[in-house]
């Protein structure tokens, strides 16, 4: 475990700054008002020179190196998996803490995974490092925290309705470039993802893995163990890309040991952290991605018992994968550091 200097403002470096997630790292610090001293953008040598804004202040953006990171309180990297590898250790061992939003350290006996509403203990536990749990992970556990300090939670099936912006940047324009391509009736470029994503879904997110599984599919299996901290909960999921910008969606079946009901799981919810109920059939209001776009807080809707199994509830979650799914978690992580 390390000790966390505190201060009143700190320096930030942002490691792939200039992705999708480095850019929703920087609206939501700016947002927050997080107490940044310096700020130090980093990303490839491709985009070394390029400039961004932050709070009306142009900065040039410096190559990732290893020597990066010095005087450097916190390292926000969303780079991808192999440069955190590469890099995240030299900046522990320069001092700062990485938060890390790759895949690299998640399963890492010895790298707390957090998501703040859930385990903010696991955040002090760190030796220079923690680990930005996967976005489709991130906003289902929101859920089921709640329900699983009622009543342990036994299995959980989950089907995902994973948005563009789950394949970054290129993703997202990809996409965006199918719908302007059909307008005008030319060809659809596809690059990003295993077919065309536009007017289509795609059941393959990440590779598949010998189990049939893909790669996706088993973070969530393996994510939520460690996050809830129970090796006990069963997850089986099925992850789909759909043409959508932002926002996943989920539509999750939770068996726990004792039975609750829809009005004890809604008060549940409504009394969590980061939740928002939005359930209400009648008057057609339920949780969809194009209002979840943009906002902090993960929503759920369509609570029902389950008719299928005694003890199960169903339920519909979606959460902005750029923003709660990736940048806002991890900077929610930092604030616990510096509180």
């Amino acid at each position: 475990m390390c000790a966390f200097e505190k201060k009143e403002k700190y320096n930030v470096a942002i490691a792939g700054v200039t992705g999708a997630v480095g850019e929703t790292f920087l609206n939501i610090l700016a947002e927050r008002n997080f107490p940044i001293n310096k700020l130090k953008p980093l990303a490839s040598a491709r985009s070394a020179g390029k400039k961004i804004t932050y709070q009306g202040k142009e900065y040039e953006v410096e190559e990732l190196g290893h020597d990066s990171f010095e005087d450097v309180d916190i390292a926000l990297f969303s780079a991808g998996g192999g440069r955190s590898l590469e890099f995240a250790p030299s900046a522990a061992k320069a001092g700062a803490v990485v938060i890390d939003n790759s895949s690299a350290y998640r399963m890492d006996d010895d790298v707390p995974l957090v998501v703040p509403e859930v385990n903010p203990d696991d955040a002090f536990k760190h030796k220079g490092i923690i680990a930005n749990p996967n976005c489709t992970t991130i906003i289902m556990v929101v859920a089921l925290k709640p329900l699983y300090d009622f009543s342990k939670i036994e299995r959980v099936v989950v089907s995902s309705y994973q948005s563009a912006s789950g394949a970054g940047a290129q993703g997202m324009y990809e996409l965006e470039e199918q719908a302007k391509a059909w307008a005008k009736g030319e060809k659809l470029n596809v690059e990003n993802f295993q077919y065309q994503l536009l007017f289509n879904v795609i059941p393959h997110v990440d590779k598949f893995m010998e189990n049939g599984y893909t790669k996706e599919e088993m973070k969530m299996y393996n994510e939520t163990k460690k996050i809830i901290g129970d090796n006990n909960v069963l997850v089986s999921a099925t992850c789909v890309r759909v043409p959508v910008l932002t926002a996943h969606s989920e539509s999750i079946f939770v068996e726990t040991k004792d039975k609750i009901s829809v009005e004890k799981a809604k008060e549940l919810f409504s009394n969590a952290k980061g939740l928002q109920v939005m359930d209400n059939p009648e008057k057609n209001e339920y949780p969809i991605p194009l209002l979840a776009a943009g906002k902090d807080d993960c929503y759920v809707g369509r609570i029902r018992e389950d008719i299928s199994c005694e003890n199960a509830l169903s339920f519909w979650v979606c959460g902005d994968q750029l923003r709660k799914g990736a940048a806002l978690n991890a900077i929610q992580i930092a604030e616990l550091l510096i509180k």
